[in-house]
């Protein structure tokens, strides 16, 4: 990864991993703008950020279906949490529907959140997760709780009807539930899941279809759509312009 980024990522407690995926930090030592790629991931992002160009703000990413082209300015400090989509709806109690591919500017006052919270990575972690669990919903539906741990422990590889079956839940109910709340249907988010999953591998030179993939033609088509190239230059990754592929470890 690029010396000048510095990057953190800690996995939440027990009790949040249904809703919250990680918390993560990501802070641009460089006194110069860093040119970068966001990659569809099938996260939904709250960002915490500041820098000496810009004042604190308070962040809610949709989910991406494309390559955006991004640029992090300099001396720029983002803490992020990454949520699952349940914890979008349970947690966040927040339609992201009319905000995908892009992001939404939310209140200064937002979690009664203060800009001091970006000093100490370790501290943002503990009090969000304090926040988080003091909201925690009184009741949720089992049906959707199952229906999130089949498409997340897949990676996105059992087609609609497989899951409608398992949650006994009509595909038609499904997709509709998934374009009210998150704005794409059930079919286009497991496609991105499977995407992401394919990272680790072609960062290990597996440039050939490992998660579910109908045949090699597909592979390369789903990966350059998701990322606008092809998978062996999504590997070398120039100038570690793809900023979450940058992040993985070589294993």
């Amino acid at each position: 990864m690029d010396k000048d980024f510095e990057y953190k990522y800690v996995v939440p407690e027990q009790r949040l991993q249904i809703f919250v995926e990680s918390f993560w930090m990501l802070r641009n030592h460089s006194k110069e703008a860093k040119k970068v790629v966001i990659l569809p991931d099938g996260r939904v992002d709250l960002f915490f950020s500041r820098s000496t160009e810009e004042t604190f703000h308070i962040s809610l990413s949709g989910i991406g279906t494309q390559p955006e082209q991004a640029e992090i300015a300099p001396d720029t400090i983002t803490f992020a949490i990454s949520f699952r989509l349940p914890g979008v709806e349970y947690i966040l109690k927040h339609s992201i529907a009319g905000i995908i591919d892009t992001a939404l500017l939310l209140p200064e006052n937002f979690w009664d959140v203060e800009q001091h919270v970006l000093n100490d990575f370790e501290q943002f972690c503990q009090t969000m997760t304090a926040r988080m669990l003091s909201s925690f919903p009184l009741s949720t539906d089992d049906r959707k709780l199952k229906l999130f741990d089949l498409i997340y422990g897949s990676n996105g590889s059992f087609s609609v009807q497989k899951l409608s079956e398992e949650v006994c839940w009509t595909s038609r109910q499904i997709n509709r539930y998934f374009d009210q709340h998150f704005g794409l249907p059930l079919k286009s988010y497991c496609g991105i899941l499977r995407f992401r999953a394919s990272f680790p591998h072609i960062k290990n030179g597996k440039l050939s279809p490992e998660e579910n993939f109908t045949d090699q033609s597909h592979f390369i088509r789903e990966i350059k759509k998701l990322s606008g190239v092809l998978p062996k230059e999504l590997r070398i990754n120039q100038n570690d312009r793809f900023i979450q592929f940058s992040t993985i470890p070589v294993r």
